[in-house]
C-alpha cells in the first residue's frame, strides 16, 4: 500500500483540542502498538489491539480521528486507509500526533505523561509559556 498516493483528510491540533474541550462525540484512536499507548497518549484516546477489536467497537458512521507519534509515522496513515476502505465514512488523521500535542504543552496520559511544567518525559520537550 502506498499511502503517499492516498488522499488523507486531516484535522489540525487546535481543532482537535477544541473538539476534546467541548466533549464532542467522536472516537480518538491512537494507531500504535499497545506499549506505545501505555507510555503516552492524548487524554480520551482509544486503542485497539486488533482489526477485529476495532470493528466490534466502532460503527461505520462514527466520527473517527486517528493519530500516532508525528507526521512521519505511518501507523495512522495505514489505520486511516484501512478504516476508509472498510466503509467508515467520517475519518480524519491528526498528522502532528503526540509530538505536536506535547510541543503545544497539552497533557498526555500514560506511564510517561507530562510534568507540571508541561514537559513531556517521552519527548523530552518543554512547551514555551506564552
Amino acid at each position: 500500500m502506498n499511502t503517499m498516493d492516498y488522499d488523507i483528510k486531516t484535522i489540525e491540533r487546535e481543532d482537535l483540542k477544541a473538539k476534546l474541550d467541548r466533549g464532542d462525540d467522536f472516537k480518538l484512536i491512537m494507531a500504535m502498538h499497545e506499549w506505545g499507548f501505555r507510555v503516552a497518549h492524548i487524554p480520551g484516546s482509544l486503542h485497539y489491539n486488533t482489526v477485529d477489536d476495532a470493528n466490534e467497537a466502532l460503527d461505520l458512521d462514527d466520527e473517527i480521528v486517528v493519530y500516532c507519534t508525528d507526521p512521519a509515522c505511518v501507523a495512522s496513515q495505514f489505520a486511516y486507509k484501512w478504516l476508509v476502505e472498510a466503509g467508515y465514512s467520517n475519518v480524519r488523521r491528526y498528522e502532528g500526533g503526540l509530538s505536536d500535542w506535547a510541543a503545544a504543552g497539552y497533557p498526555l496520559e500514560g506511564e510517561s505523561g507530562t510534568d507540571a511544567d508541561g514537559g513531556s518525559f517521552w519527548f523530552g520537550t518543554k512547551a514555551e509559556s506564552s
